[in-house]
């Protein structure tokens, strides 16, 4: 308990007695600067950081610090600027020392940068500091998979022409800022007219028509967009836009033939081959069961006893529970360095495989909360059958939370890498949040005693 020792000391000044989940994750990244190492190579480089200067960038330190607070409180960058002069536990707790406050492009920059495998270290180097102060054992482990969105509307053809059309418009526009001489016919007008009028309608034959005008109008903006792009600039600034448009012309070719397959010829067009936004490309359509199609990315989780989530990865596709199974478990013995006692999931993990694969790594009470044919748990008792079924719908919870709490309904940060960070950062706000109330419940109980 040595780390806390420090804790009970902080929790004198009335910042952080209010706040005590900074308190404590101010405690570790004091303790632990070995943190700071695993993003140091993200956030700078190679750079070292200097004392001297102005000061006018943001040291390793404080850039996590401020990714933490901003994600514990869940704030946007904007907020987080205004936050460093508004707020005494933010300048605190960012290390200000009293300077003026750093700008929200600065820190969104710098925390950009981390990336998903780092933070992903992150997490199992703040659950094993859990584990060596005795907040968590990994005798127990719990699957789950959940679903987080992307920040897209629904999805349909309609509403991907519509979009092509009209971001070909927008960089053909931004496009002329730079180029005087370009000209070319804006199409958007009448594409919104259709576009309304395909969604209001119903009727098969008239959805057909209006797709077949749509289609027409489509085809001349990709051929004015094509031609656009055989143009060269020596302008930097219009040939960053040129590239753009070539990487959009590619986009328009696919929704064109993906619309045309489906709505003129009729054809079933399959999940591999469809686009569901042309904004966020690595946006999978996550079906389970008799549930509404999601659009977004399966999260698969593993909690323990304590109710930290002990692995976070998002899977791309949507691959079968089933097949998840023996990943999660081999990522945990090798984090920590420890075989579960039991283990227990849902009924879409069920399968003999991952039951005969359980036992091959000694783990003693494998529970399926549905099997069926000649299936059968492996477990010690049907007491603790009955036990670890109990305590598995315990992880509906934690995932409720984490959502909830953290707003990971839908994912709003940008591309594929960005959006396994998000989903990363909220797991660790979480851990933070059920670590410092694990805390606080010994303090309360009297185990860590305040100073007086």
């Amino acid at each position: 308990m040595k780390l806390f020792e420090e804790l009970t000391i902080k929790f004198e000044r009335p910042d952080w007695s209010r706040n005590p989940e900074f308190g404590l994750i101010d405690t570790i990244l004091e303790k632990h600067p070995d943190i700071l190492l695993l993003m140091k190579e993200d956030i700078a480089g190679n750079s070292k950081d200097s004392p001297f200067g102005r000061g006018d960038v943001p040291s390793v330190e404080q850039i996590v610090r401020a990714a933490i607070y901003k994600e514990m409180k869940g704030m946007d960058y904007r907020e987080l600027e205004y936050a460093q002069s508004d707020s005494r536990i933010c300048s605190n707790f960012i290390k200000l020392a009293d300077r003026k406050p750093y700008s929200f492009q600065m820190f969104q920059n710098y925390i950009s940068r981390i990336k998903p495998e780092t933070l992903q270290k992150v997490l199992y180097r703040i659950n094993q500091i859990a584990i060596t102060e005795g907040y968590e054992d990994v005798d127990q482990l719990c699957q789950d998979t959940t679903v987080v969105e992307s920040n897209i509307k629904y999805p349909t053809n309609n509403s991907l022409v519509w979009d092509c059309i009209h971001e070909s418009h927008r960089l053909l526009s931004r496009l002329k800022e730079e180029v005087q001489d370009l000209s070319f016919i804006n199409y958007t007008k009448e594409a919104k007219k259709t576009y309304f009028k395909i969604n209001m309608i119903k009727k098969k034959d008239a959805r057909y028509d209006l797709f077949c005008n749509q289609l027409i109008l489509f085809t001349k903006v990709i051929n004015q967009t094509s031609n656009v792009i055989k143009k060269k600039s020596g302008n930097l600034a219009a040939t960053t836009i040129l590239i753009r448009m070539g990487s959009l012309l590619e986009l328009m070719r696919k929704v064109y033939n993906m619309t045309y397959d489906h709505e003129i010829d009729g054809k079933q067009v399959r999940n591999e081959d469809k686009i569901f936004s042309i904004y966020e490309l690595h946006t999978d359509i996550i079906v389970k069961g008799q549930r509404e199609v999601e659009f977004g990315h399966k999260v698969s989780l593993a909690t323990g006893s304590s109710n930290l989530i002990l692995d976070c990865r998002v899977e791309k596709g949507n691959p079968s529970d089933k097949t998840l199974y023996q990943g999660v478990v081999n990522r945990v013995i090798k984090a920590y360095g420890k075989v579960p006692r039991d283990i227990a999931t849902d009924g879409g993990y069920a399968s003999l495989e991952n039951l005969n694969f359980a036992k091959e790594v000694n783990i003693k009470n494998i529970v399926f909360n549905k099997v069926v044919g000649s299936l059968q748990n492996q477990v010690s008792s049907n007491n603790m059958e009955t036990r670890l079924k109990r305590w598995r719908s315990s992880i509906e919870a934690v995932i409720s939370n984490l959502k909830r709490g953290f707003d990971l309904q839908r994912c709003n940060w940008k591309g594929w890498v960005h959006f396994q960070a998000k989903v990363l950062w909220s797991v660790l706000a979480y851990n933070i949040r059920v670590f410092t109330a694990k805390v606080m419940g010994s303090i309360l109980a009297g185990n860590i005693k305040l100073a007086a």
